[in-house]
């Protein structure tokens, strides 16, 4: 590591979230793990990256509330020091077609997936700037690019993490902080789990849903120092699903 610092990885209690937390602890930076309600989840996340002789704390925090990004952050710094790499993973789904969709489904989703995520990585900014060093990836979907009828607000969130990736990217490049996401398609974790796999097997190319873990490893190149001129770009990870 060039420089010395934390990582958060919001939602990581599972899914992708803990398989790029464990990934990163690994690499032997201390790790936050994040997580909204499943606790014991985010515990053996962080027990497993100290058992391999890493530093990681379960952190809590409901982030579609509006202050809960600066006291997530003020609860990191105090416990591992200064974010200088963000993971900005935590998502929600609540589907249906949008003539359906209320205002709370509608607000949820939005809240959640996208003002989190800009709210964080506001915060995380000002350590970055100051350590002239910062890593900031955005889990998008490629629903975000794709149409995919029944999540017109999760669509919404996921194109607007996208669009603020680029866009941040180039506010801060100048400043050796990298910004950029991850668009995976359909990958077994909770958030897809009453989701049929066969319904969208056959359109994939790669004939099979992805892994956390492979979704991780693109996140990990990402924030690694081998990524260093990356910046502004969508690393698409789908079986060929949007080639």
């Amino acid at each position: 590591m060039k420089t010395e610092g934390a990582a958060l990885i919001t939602g990581a209690s599972g899914g992708i979230g803990a398989a790029v937390a464990t990934l990163v602890g690994a690499r032997g930076r201390p790790v936050a793990v994040h997580y909204r309600s499943d606790r014991e989840g985010a515990e053996a996340v962080a027990a497993t990256i100290e058992a391999g002789g890493g530093r990681a704390v379960p952190v809590h925090a409901d982030l579609s509330e509006p202050g809960a990004a600066e006291h997530l952050i003020k609860q990191v710094e105090d416990d591992l020091g200064p974010v200088l790499v963000l993971v900005n993973n935590a998502g929600r789904r609540a589907d249906g077609l949008a003539a359906q969709l209320d205002d709370e489904q509608w607000d949820r989703v939005i809240d959640t997936n996208l003002s989190a995520a800009f709210r964080l990585t506001r915060r995380t900014l000002k350590p970055m700037l100051r350590a002239r060093f910062g890593r900031i990836v955005n889990v998008a979907s490629i629903v975000g690019p794709r149409a995919n009828a029944g999540q017109a607000n999760y669509a919404a969130s996921k194109a607007g993490l996208i669009g603020m990736t680029r866009t941040v990217a180039v506010e801060v490049a100048r400043r050796g902080i990298t910004v950029n996401a991850v668009a995976p398609g359909f990958v077994e974790t909770g958030l897809t789990a009453d989701l049929p796999e066969d319904a969208f097997a056959g359109e994939i190319p790669a004939r099979r849903a992805g892994t956390a873990d492979e979704i991780a490893a693109c996140v990990g190149f990402l924030v690694s120092d081998d990524a260093s001129y990356v910046t502004g770009t969508t690393l698409t990870a789908d079986g060929g699903l949007s080639a």
